[in-house]
């Protein structure tokens, strides 16, 4: 008896574990605003293929000199492959461009739209702000 009691609040205890990662995942809404599309064009710092979320880091210089860091919410690694990418799409310096949804907080993060790179191609890096894009 004292066995089966032990089995059912340990698995009870892994099913809690197991959902704790979706708690921490956020909707588009609750942290992009759809209304505040932002068009930046800079130099890739960093791309990491991690879960739940990859994240681009681009360096965007401002007229007056000073350089912002973003970092730009993209599609998970799984998705990316699905879209085409692989880990040397997007080497350390390459100049593109990102069309992205702004933090509701204001802060320099993003929501993925497009990238377009110098040749005029185009691609997508799977955030969810493109199933929410506003007139879609």
């Amino acid at each position: 008896m004292h066995s089966k009691v032990l089995k059912v609040v340990l698995s009870a205890g892994l099913l809690m574990a197991a959902a704790l990662p979706l708690a921490a995942h956020h909707s588009f809404s609750a942290e992009f605003d759809a209304t505040k599309q932002v068009t930046l064009e800079g130099t890739v710092v960093a791309m990491e293929w991690v879960n739940p979320h990859s994240w681009l880091t681009i360096d965007v210089p401002k007229p007056d000199g000073k350089v912002e860091r973003w970092r730009i919410e993209g599609g998970s690694p799984s998705v990316l492959l699905r879209l085409g990418w692989n880990r040397n799409s997007l080497p350390t310096g390459t100049k593109i461009k990102v069309i992205a949804f702004q933090a509701k907080d204001g802060s320099l993060r993003g929501s993925s739209r497009d990238i377009e790179f110098p040749d005029g191609r185009k691609m997508n890096l799977g955030g969810s702000s493109n199933s929410t894009e506003p007139g879609k």
